[in-house]
């Protein structure tokens, strides 16, 4: 207690950050947890129904078991492959001078803070001629008529997938900019001495277990972002036969336009749980690094 109260001013100073956090993080997903054991449209009150959302969830609706897979595929190919591709842009451009650096790193960042991203990406794979890439194709005399980008299920995950990379060099990218710059060079050279000879070695060994904070933090971006991806801002909503229908979407659908609040809740905490679970393994896998 006497020890406690020695920090005291630093307490105080965490306070905002404590409150703004229980407003706005802890109380909204406990609230969440609350409203999935209820049946709640928000005209009349809430009412208790136990786990029967969560049965509704994985005996009753088909659509779920969709965007369940959809959301799955997104988040084990955009997520590793953008957290790669941030990492190894991100060190490849350490090796530039200042100035390389810092306009690599905002042509690089961007895109992830473009919101028109999607309108410029529905422009290039319109269905129509006009369309940037039918026209060019059928310039090439590639195609007769035009490819229906965004209504055809055999291509509209594709561009998902695709768009999602584009735009996946975000906080993550810039932590690991920021974690590159602050490695101690000692470090490096003395690494030299102990044997090290070659960058990959140096890379194992020194600078991912330097960097393990920053790494961890573009892991925990990175699964938000991938498990938080809507097939319906490039393809429609609804997707054609639900091909880009993910669980991001089945929550608005449900909470949003249905007002099912209390189902689409349990939506939220199945979502929840999935991305614990993959920043829990994140986390030993980076446990592990440079050992």
């Amino acid at each position: 207690m006497i020890r406690a109260r020695g920090y005291k001013s630093i307490y105080w100073m965490m306070t905002p950050f404590f409150i703004i956090f229980a407003v706005f993080t802890l109380f909204p997903v406990l609230f969440s947890i609350c409203m999935s054991f209820a049946d709640f449209n928000a005209l009349q009150p809430a009412r208790f129904i136990g786990l029967k959302n969560y049965q509704r969830i994985f005996l009753e609706d088909p659509i779920f078991k969709q965007a369940f897979q959809h959301t799955l595929l997104l988040a084990f190919t955009v997520g590793p492959i953008g957290y790669m591709l941030s990492f190894v842009l991100a060190w490849i451009l350490n090796e530039f001078s200042v100035l390389t650096r810092t306009i690599f790193t905002v042509i690089l960042y961007g895109p992830s803070l473009a919101g028109n991203a999607y309108m410029i990406w529905g422009l290039i794979f319109s269905s129509d001629s006009n369309g940037y890439a039918n026209a060019w194709l059928m310039s090439l005399g590639l195609i007769q008529e035009p490819i229906l980008w965004l209504k055809d299920p055999k291509y509209m995950m594709l561009l998902v997938m695709l768009v999602q990379i584009w735009m996946s060099f975000g906080i993550g990218f810039l932590s690991f900019i920021a974690g590159l710059q602050g490695l101690d060079r000692a470090q490096l050279e003395a690494g030299e001495l102990d044997g090290i000879r070659n960058r990959w070695q140096e890379l194992w060994y020194i600078v991912l277990p330097s960097m393990r904070p920053q790494l961890l933090f573009g892991a925990v971006m990175s699964i938000a972002s991938s498990f938080s991806i809507t097939g319906s801002a490039l393809t429609g909503f609804p997707s054609t036969g639900y091909a880009t229908h993910t669980l991001i979407d089945h929550i608005n659908d449900y909470g949003l336009t249905r007002l099912e609040l209390g189902y689409s809740a349990a939506l939220a905490v199945i979502l929840f749980i999935l991305m614990l679970l993959m920043t829990g393994l994140i986390r030993r896998f980076l446990a592990k690094v440079g050992r």
